[in-house]
């Protein structure tokens, strides 16, 4: 029988871990530390004791981000912190205010990812304790990613208050989601943990030309070069007329199954004469996530109305005996009481192959509003989550217009 990913390493886990009574965690704020290639990424985690005395809740702090993880163990002097959704874990040794361990994670070929990871309790700051600045890098910046075989658009979108630094990247195809950290004298220090991404960015800023420039580090050790200038007018192409359709007079059509098995289509009766979105995301993505928490509450409070959603999975593992878990699990969690089906590979290639009708997919999430009588009326690609204040704002503003819309034709 094939185990999972955590069933691996529940074993390892607790071969791993001494006998005897399990230790008892301090409870509050830890600051954890990944160490990549570009130096320490720092991040902060709640961790609460529950009723049971061996298990503890955890939340990964970013900025104001609140991200709540499985639920962690403990057994003998070690600690367990699972990811179960993002196929990745926390696994620590602790001794007395310290955690050392490493943060291990299936990459999408099968092999390990395994990061260094360790934590001490009480700490509160991000990347220094007293920092001092008197640059305000607050505002827009035009910036532009560069790795060896690709370079990318994108809007820096950043608040500072003292020597805080909280805010994102947006891109044509989705945002960096919440970066919190400090400027120091004339540097920008940013990072970001969520569980299947860690992201560290670096920059110093040229204060004659209002310029920064940087590198940004991903996952340990995938290294990009970035450079920005200040701009309260930057702008990134329409995400509405980054994906079409190549006839305006097809619809869409598909059949793929739903969580139990049975073949699902636009076709069936439960879609006709409805407005329907189609949300294209996979349980991996942490910006699917944002829009699932976004997409889920509305749903439920407008499913009386004439209006489906219907959530296309492109999952790492296709086998349907491991990814239909996986997805139940996402529906758990932020409680999705619309469709989840299984339409394939999570890469943009197999997702175009399976939207045929589409002119390419280029971001996880694309989100695709059909009118009641079967016509694409827009496709949004990617998402602008919380962590991009305004421009998560204007998404929304944006989704009630179209929808009252076509809800009232």
């Amino acid at each position: 029988m094939q185990k999972t990913f955590l069933s691996f390493f529940l074993i390892i886990f607790f071969n791993a871990c001494q006998e005897g009574k399990p230790i008892k965690l301090n409870a509050g704020i830890w600051r954890g530390v990944i160490q990549t290639n570009g130096g320490d990424l720092p991040f902060s985690l709640d961790i609460q004791p529950n009723a049971d005395s061996t298990t503890y809740t955890v939340d990964v702090l970013n900025g104001t981000e609140k991200l709540r993880l499985d639920t962690a163990t403990v057994w003998g002097d070690s600690l367990m912190i699972p990811m179960e959704i993002f196929d990745a874990q926390l696994i620590t040794k602790v001794e007395n205010k310290q955690m050392t361990g490493f943060w291990k994670k299936k990459r999408t070929d099968g092999t390990i990812l395994s990061i260094p990871f360790s934590a001490k309790f009480g700490e509160m700051h991000r990347f220094l304790e007293n920092p001092k600045t008197t640059e305000n890098l607050t505002g827009k910046w035009k910036t532009i990613f560069t790795s060896e075989t690709d370079t990318t658009q994108a809007i820096g979108v950043f608040e500072q208050n003292g020597t805080t630094l909280t805010g994102t990247f947006l891109t044509a195809t989705g945002d960096y989601r919440f970066l919190a950290g400090n400027v120091v004298q004339d540097s920008l220090l940013l990072s970001c943990f969520d569980g299947t991404h860690a992201f560290l960015f670096k920059a110093k800023l040229d204060k004659s030309k209002q310029k920064l420039n940087g590198q940004f580090w991903s996952n340990g050790t995938n290294l990009e070069n970035w450079t920005a200038e200040r701009n309260e007018n930057a702008t990134l192409p329409d995400a509405k007329s980054l994906t079409f359709l190549k006839d305006k007079n097809t619809e869409i059509e598909f059949s793929f199954p739903d969580l139990t098995g049975k073949m699902v289509s636009l076709q069936d009766e439960q879609f006709k004469n409805k407005v329907v979105i189609l949300q294209v995301l996979g349980s991996w993505c942490p910006n699917c996530m944002d829009e699932t928490k976004f997409l889920a509450p509305w749903y439920q409070k407008n499913k009386n109305r004439g209006v489906e959603i219907i959530g296309l999975a492109f999952e790492k593992n296709t086998d349907f005996k491991i990814a239909a878990p996986k997805l139940e699990k996402l529906k758990k969690r932020f409680d999705i009481d619309y469709a989840i089906l299984l339409a394939g590979k999570n890469n943009k290639d197999s997702a175009s192959a399976a939207l045929p009708a589409l002119s390419k997919i280029m971001s996880f999430p694309t989100t695709v509003f059909i009118d009641r009588k079967g016509k694409v009326r827009e496709i949004h690609t990617g998402f602008s989550g919380p962590g991009t204040g305004k421009y998560y704002d204007s998404f929304m503003n944006d989704f009630e217009i179209l929808m009252e819309k076509l809800l009232g034709e």
